[in-house]
């Protein structure tokens, strides 16, 4: 078994776990609606319907890039294809770093013939192999989109991680340039500066997955894995490091307002959805959430969707919002 399987299978692990989830209160909460006791719809009229990469899609939802590389997270991945399929909203996979280097069969496309299925490749690996890595990545699934995830802090914390991140931005406009199909930039939660988005617009790049602070925390991760203790010394003053997405929403908006947005990081729920739209995201990604139902199956993951777009649903319902446009306009409460 490869250090990278071992790590992936320790990533699921400790993911599961509460201590690694950002134990503060959410910054969604401060997020308040103002509610419409008129609303004047039906429930069931509401469309929550949208288009993501010029593609119809049931929900403003997308599941959220995991794991890959190992037995377990082949499963979980499986099951996030088959509920994405029958449910018609997109799914980043896990990186595919480590199926690549040993030349694995990746067969999410098998389980979701038509479902959006975004890649995923880390910056420094493609900073370090190549724009052909990224196709190769691409062509493995037959993806819509290549997620390239940008993850300093995690790379810092974890034992023997990427250290040098020089010429990434440009490893990054090559692939926007390059690349077969769109590319989206991720964080995986510290969140993406309106400066740093402003770098990767002019880049090329015309979505970004803001994934600020808030949900599973990837250094505290990282940190309960290392074991070396002066490493372990130094990261602790960092485990809180990062920016909250509903601050970096907003602000990314007002700087960058031709860029499409993917609200993530510590979305727990459809009203948490629902507050990334009305903030300016296109789409909200939740990771973690999907997890547990995912080891257990595709129904699961379904019913877990379910949830979600019937929480949005409700949100919409109590704001009078028939539909996500309207949605993007509703008052919020003043503090």
């Amino acid at each position: 078994m490869t250090d990278i399987t071992h790590r992936k299978i320790d990533h699921i692990a400790l993911a599961l776990k509460s201590e690694h989830q950002t134990q503060a209160l959410s910054t969604f909460d401060a997020v308040r609606f103002e509610h419409n006791a008129l609303p004047e719809l039906a429930l069931s009229e509401i469309d929550i319907s949208t288009h993501f990469l010029s593609q119809k899609i049931t929900a403003p939802i997308m599941i959220g890039a995991m794991t890959g590389g190992c037995d377990k997270g082949d499963i979980i991945n499986r099951h996030l294809a088959e509920a994405a399929e029958a449910c018609n909203i997109p799914m980043a996979v896990g990186s595919q770093r480590a199926a690549l280097e040993k030349n694995q069969n990746q067969s999410i496309r098998q389980h979701a013939p038509n479902a959006v299925i975004l890649g995923n490749l880390g910056a420094t690996q493609i900073q370090q192999q190549g724009i052909g890595l990224a196709q190769r990545a691409v062509e493995a699934i037959n993806a819509n989109a290549l997620v390239i995830h940008i993850n300093p802090l995690q790379e810092l914390v974890q034992q023997g991680g990427d250290r040098d991140w020089q010429q990434v931005l440009d490893a990054i406009y090559h692939c926007a340039d390059k690349l077969t199909v769109p590319v989206i930039v991720k964080e995986v939660g510290a969140g993406i500066s309106p400066s740093n988005a402003q770098k990767l617009e002019q880049a090329g790049i015309k979505w970004i997955e803001v994934a600020g602070r808030g949900g599973t925390n990837w250094a505290s991760i990282e940190l309960a894995r290392n074991q070396l203790p002066q490493e372990k010394s130094i990261a602790a003053p960092f485990i809180d490091w990062g920016m909250d997405t509903v601050a970096l929403i907003p602000a990314i908006n007002k700087t960058c307002p031709a860029l499409n947005l993917i609200g993530s990081g510590g979305v727990r729920h459809g009203l948490d959805v629902a507050r990334c739209i009305r903030l300016g995201a296109s789409v909200s990604a939740l990771a973690q959430p999907f997890l547990a139902p995912a080891l257990e199956s595709k129904e699961a993951v379904i019913e877990k969707i379910t949830v979600l777009q019937e929480q949005l649903r409700w949100a919409m319902f109590l704001t009078g919002s028939g539909n996500l446009q309207a949605l993007r306009k509703v008052p919020l409460q003043t503090q």
